[in-house]
């Protein structure tokens, strides 16, 4: 029999503008949703990219006690690339959609293109 530890979830996005809003914005739109999902934060950080070494956007992460959120953004591309990994009692899809809500709320062009979801850690 076949168990699994954790589960990981990553999701495209097309369409984002971020015009009037930044990787703070996200980040704390991720911090919202690990909290209403019940998953405890152990730290968080954004890195703003100004497009001298990279590409303007921005890349964001949020440690949890059992794994991570993530969000990687290109401004001009208007693409936006989320993952969430849980091993524990926490739900990755739960945490996907409370940020995706929150997306849909503020960006009318925004499109999800592709959704997976993984098993991690089989034992």
């Amino acid at each position: 029999m076949n168990k699994f530890q954790g589960k990981q979830v990553f999701v495209d996005y097309i369409g984002c503008d971020f015009n009037n809003k930044s990787g703070d914005w996200m980040l704390k739109l991720m911090q919202y949703a690990v909290k209403k999902a019940n998953v405890r934060e152990v730290h968080a950080h954004v890195e703003e990219f100004d497009g001298t070494q990279s590409p303007t956007g921005f890349a964001a992460v949020i440690l949890l006690d059992e794994s991570h959120v993530s969000a990687h953004c290109y401004y001009g591309k208007g693409l936006l690339a989320i993952d969430a990994f849980t091993c524990g009692k926490g739900n990755p899809n739960q945490i996907i959609d409370i940020i995706q809500e929150g997306l849909v709320n503020e960006m009318s062009g925004i499109k999800e293109i592709s959704r997976s979801e993984i098993q991690r850690f089989r034992h």
